[in-house]
């Protein structure tokens, strides 16, 4: 992927130089940099917050609560992972940060539930039913409150931010639900 990133800025360095467009190098560097630096400093509040809840949940207790909860969703949706394993508490931390829109904090989330679910995998090289089930929720994730883009979309000054709720709650049940369906259809067939 690296080696992608650099291409695509050297090809596009390139046709500046080319097309006598030089002058638009500097201003990207001086102007975007400038912007993706304070959109990342931005977005650092939303995730500190979501991760401080999710912390103080786990803590809590909450989370053990929840989990005891959605058993039987996390049982049908993984049913290799054992009872009160560590995973379950993980998938359900991360599942709720994305349910929330804090895809940013949901990261360190979702890393955490793949090392649990590495720990249980008997193929080291190869990722497990669960594994794959986690990366297609945790991809699709159904989102109740997008916080990140309602966030973008009131830094752009947009008239009601908010007005794309209904719209991805109905896109990203969709997109979990297929994702879903595929997975547990692929679950049975043996690698190649």
């Amino acid at each position: 992927m690296n080696i992608l990133w650099v291409l695509m800025i050297l090809l596009g360095m390139l046709m500046a130089i080319v097309t006598g467009n030089i002058n638009i190098i500097n201003d990207v560097l001086i102007n975007d940099v400038q912007e993706a630096v304070v959109f990342a400093i931005s977005l650092t509040g939303i995730m500190a917050v979501w991760l401080g809840l999710m912390n103080i949940a786990k803590r809590s207790g909450l989370m053990n609560s929840l989990s005891v909860i959605f058993r039987p969703i996390i049982r049908l949706l993984f049913p290799s992972i054992p009872v009160n394993h560590p995973a379950t508490s993980a998938i359900m931390m991360n599942m709720m940060a994305n349910m929330f829109g804090a895809g940013n904090s949901a990261t360190a989330l979702g890393l955490k539930a793949m090392e649990e679910l590495q720990a249980i995998n008997s193929n080291k090289k190869v990722a497990s039913n669960a594994m794959c089930m986690f990366l297609v929720i945790n991809m699709s994730s159904i989102q109740l409150i997008p916080l990140t883009v309602i966030k973008i979309r009131a830094d752009a000054a947009s008239a009601f931010p908010e007005e794309i709720i209904a719209t991805t709650i109905f896109t990203t049940t969709i997109s979990t639900v297929v994702g879903i369906l595929a997975c547990k259809a692929l679950e049975g067939r043996k690698p190649q």
